[in-house]
């Protein structure tokens, strides 16, 4: 009897659940996206109104938009061609063709494993710079009655924190891939021999 009474229930939570990815499919055609990316695109815009309000409120607009134009200003004609260089330097390995047998045991790539906690330190930097190498410290303490001396020490913990916790998930991945590092082409102990062979 109470199974009989279950049936309508789940049949109508299937409809439901076929009806939401049926819509899902359908934002996803019209957005081109996930539904999600679009929720968050929405949540970050709405975050940006909120600041931008925060500063307008507090009248220091002007020196906002100063800061962001040449904050961008920076990036892109200063910034992002010197980390573009720095990461071209550091994936170039003139050694390549020296070793024909690193692609057998080659470890996985490392590269991202240095530019995110490296992006993510620049980042702050970007952002707190005037903090952190005490260029505001007397507007500072007139507004906030702190001192800017903490933002450099903080500023280098974070930055070694994100460092270390890049490495420990790299060594995990190379722990990982360790028992199958000798799975590679031309490492096949366990293949059966061909036509003609022993």
């Amino acid at each position: 009897m109470g199974a009989q009474a279950q049936l309508p229930a789940s049949g109508r939570v299937t409809a439901m659940a076929s009806w939401a990815r049926a819509l899902r499919r359908r934002v996803a055609g019209r957005y081109g996206a996930d539904p999600l990316h679009l929720l968050v695109l929405i949540a970050c815009f709405a975050l940006a109104g909120y600041a931008a309000s925060r500063v307008v409120v507090a009248g220091i607009w002007v020196g906002f938009v100063v800061w962001f134009v040449g904050a961008a200003i920076i990036h892109d004609f200063v910034i992002y061609p010197l980390y573009t260089v720095a990461d071209i330097a550091v994936r170039w390995r003139p050694w390549r063709g020296v070793r024909p047998s690193a692609a057998l045991s080659h470890p996985p790539p490392w590269i991202n494993y240095l530019r995110v906690p490296l992006a993510l330190s620049a980042l702050l930097l970007l952002v707190w710079f005037p903090l952190i190498l005490r260029l505001s410290q007397d507007g500072y303490r007139r507004s906030v009655a702190l001192d800017t001396t903490p933002f450099l020490g903080r500023w280098l913990l974070v930055t070694g924190l994100l460092f270390a916790g890049s490495a420990l998930a790299y060594a995990v991945r190379l722990r990982r891939r360790a028992p199958g590092e000798g799975s590679g082409p031309g490492a096949r102990p366990d293949e059966p021999p061909g036509p003609g062979q022993g």
